[in-house]
């Protein structure tokens, strides 16, 4: 998709799902006007899992290949993945002090979900560390393939392990306690984290490249000084 008409999509549908969190979604009966967090949770979540599958998907492939245009988008990747993941953690406390009585607790899903948020800033320190362009692609694939296995721990935590997360409610019918319009909320929010996501993945792309063709424009002119 064009990057104009992109970032136009986003900046609609992420005011439409402004709208649609504050104005017309309904207000939760029990935690009152702070489950609107919610949305924002959730759909920062669903990024940042998003992001993580890319990192795999292009790791993989980096390792495959050995292409750089691969290892630029793994990067760019986990750099995006890590705001949200940031958001989704900082939401999450947020929504946690009132509604469980605090900011934090180790159980399963969280404690699961604090270890992603720590490799992939494993990841980009990785990247910062090593020196050498081809070891430094080569190993930030092989970390973030690796990295990918705590996404499905993280799915399934509050499945198998007891846990003070509640319980997945979306798509549960009619039982699961969720009103209709918030599953549209939901969904018009997981439309413009999603695109939002896609333009700035491409924007951190393009950044990179046109760092690379700098570092090269100047090495290129070192070589001619010192020739």
């Amino acid at each position: 998709m064009n990057r104009n008409l992109l970032a136009w999509a986003t900046c609609v549908t992420m005011l439409v799902s402004l709208y649609a969190i504050f104005m017309y979604a309904p207000t939760e009966m029990t935690m009152g006007a702070v489950q609107r967090i919610f949305y924002f949770h959730f759909a920062s979540h669903w990024v940042n899992f998003l992001a993580i599958f890319c990192v795999f998907i292009y790791s993989v492939r980096f390792l495959i290949q050995r292409e750089r245009e691969l290892d630029i988008k793994a990067s760019a990747a986990a750099e995006v993945g890590l705001v949200f993941a940031t958001i989704g953690l900082l939401t999450g406390m947020l929504w946690a002090k009132p509604v469980w009585g605090i900011w934090w607790t180790w159980d399963p899903r969280l404690t699961s979900f604090f270890v992603l948020w720590l490799i992939y800033w494993g990841y980009l320190m990785l990247r910062r560390l090593v020196e050498s362009p081809e070891q430094r692609a080569r190993l930030s694939a092989v970390f973030g393939v690796l990295g990918a296995v705590d996404v499905p721990i993280i799915y399934v935590s509050n499945r198998v392990w007891r846990t003070q997360h509640p319980q997945p409610v979306i798509g549960g019918g009619e039982g699961s306690g969720l009103d209709p319009r918030m599953g549209w909320v939901v969904a018009v929010s997981f439309l413009a984290f999603t695109l939002l996501y896609f333009y700035l993945w491409k924007m951190r792309q393009d950044l990179e490249r046109a760092q690379e063709a700098v570092e090269s424009l100047q090495r290129q002119s070192q070589f001619r000084g010192v020739a």
